[in-house]
């Protein structure tokens, strides 16, 4: 064999080896799907309106689990619910016993609801108790469900644990027009009402996770719009449940998980037909499908990330002031004002504040995924990926605790459901002091920034 032959070669010997070393995973992954529609009929969450339990299941609701393990070991764990809220009891107790289980770091763990209007009651000492008018058999069903729901979600980290293998991340979106902003200005203040005028953010993110062979194996997808394009009286997931389905059907094998944006100002339209929710689910998995047709960004290690509890204030509220209350004719009003007289008789006061979580996870210097609790209005995401979006910006909503409303500043001052009206549903004293908007959005800088050094 000749010099140059031989040479030619060995380099294409050596790049070989070099381009196989290159495509070797540095990630793992692992998935599990697991169902959590209630086996009886239960109160169902979101509209106050309902006047009686569900009556039947158009579609299941499922709890997805995504396990992202990094070369060093470090691991995340992106747990996605067609669910109204995860609330706090119900995070902390999952958060113990999986870090007991499997020396899972807290602070790597993501809950995330789809925010479906029509899922069960999820047992939430804030809420329950004002918003639902449940009789002792409903209440007893609503405190059983959440025992077997946060089981469910400890077993389905676990096997998603369990399934971890090589794995290849990759990062792409498009965009998606089913949301409008609802916050409509008229003379007599903020309706809920299409306003398309108003800020939305129409971005989908999209996480691939292919088996070396290039196979996918999951698709992680976000969207921020209030998944209430449906008021029955059927458990279903609406139509962040119907994109999975169209996602799962396009590629088989395939576990999509749909991961809930800043969609507290946004709705879906048209809505109040199943039809509408269908087609809604069909048209983000079209997006879905959108995205994956460019060649995706890889996402590299390391995995890093951050979990902060921010104390936000409340206004101020005294028990004289609660009494004056007392004799309203709205019974939620009531309801919230016998709930946070008895705190303060049973504590001497009427707390005043609220432990906010804010999440960082940061995958290498490929992708940034900021997690808010509480039903974030659309000003956060817009916002946080100005000021973040060196490198891609994923931003969710829903995420950890689903507490109240969190709006900006903008819409604190203007008022209206979401600036301090839905506080009426729960046991919150009222609504909250401005300048929470700049404590949630330092925080999130500040988790970043540390995160990214």
């Amino acid at each position: 064999m000749r010099f140059s032959s031989m040479f030619t070669f060995i380099v294409l010997v050596t790049t070989g080896f070099a381009h196989a070393a290159d495509v070797t995973p540095e990630w793992k992954a692992g998935v599990a799907t697991v169902s959590v529609t209630p086996s009886q009929p239960m109160w169902m969450a979101g509209y106050a309106s309902r006047t009686k339990p569900s009556d039947g299941v158009l579609s299941e609701l499922h709890a997805k689990a995504l396990v992202l393990e990094d070369s060093t070991g470090n691991r995340a764990v992106i747990v996605t619910t067609d669910l109204i809220g995860i609330p706090r009891p119900l995070r902390l107790q999952v958060a113990q016993k999986v870090q007991q289980q499997h020396k899972l770091n807290p602070a790597g763990l993501l809950l995330n609801c789809s925010h479906t209007h029509c899922s069960p009651v999820v047992r939430d000492d804030l809420e329950m108790s004002v918003m639902y008018p449940l009789d002792a058999e409903q209440r007893q069903r609503v405190e059983s469900y959440f025992v077997e729901l946060r089981d469910k979600l400890i077993a389905v980290i676990g096997l998603a644990i369990e399934d971890l293998k090589p794995a290849n991340l990759s990062y792409s979106h498009a965009r998606c027009s089913v949301a409008m902003n609802r916050r409509l200005p008229s003379p007599t203040g903020y309706q809920n009402s299409p306003y398309p005028d108003g800020p939305v953010d129409h971005d989908v993110p999209v996480l691939r996770v292919d088996a070396p062979d290039g196979k996918p194996r999951a698709i992680a997808f976000g969207y921020a719009c209030h998944n209430t394009t449906t008021a029955l009286l059927q458990f279903n997931a609406d139509y962040a449940g119907f994109a999975q389905t169209e996602l799962e059907k396009a590629y088989p094998g395939v576990t999509a998980l749909f991961v809930m944006g800043c969609g507290g100002d946004q709705n879906p339209y048209p809505r109040g037909k199943i039809e509408w929710a269908i087609t809604h689910g069909k048209t983000l998995a079209t997006s879905v499908e959108a995205a994956l047709l460019p060649k995706p960004k890889p996402i590299r290690g390391p995995l890093k990330f951050a979990l902060k509890e921010i104390d936000l204030p409340f206004e101020s509220v005294t028990r004289e002031s609660l009494m004056a209350q007392r004799e309203s004719k709205d019974p939620y009003e009531r309801r919230r004002v016998e709930a946070l007289l008895a705190e303060h008789d049973k504590n001497g006061k009427i707390r005043e504040t609220y432990p906010y979580p804010v999440q960082v996870l940061q995958f290498g210097s490929d992708l940034t995924m900021v997690t808010l609790g509480g039903e974030v209005v659309i000003d956060y995401a817009l916002q946080l990926k100005r000021e973040l979006g060196e490198i891609p910006v994923w931003v969710a909503g829903y995420s950890n605790d689903v507490m109240a409303y969190i709006p900006s500043e903008r819409v604190l001052k203007e008022g209206g459901y979401e600036g301090g009206g839905a506080m009426r549903y729960t046991n919150l004293p009222a609504p909250w002091r401005p300048g929470i908007e700049n404590q949630i959005i330092d925080t999130a800088r500040e988790l970043t920034q540390q995160l990214r050094r």
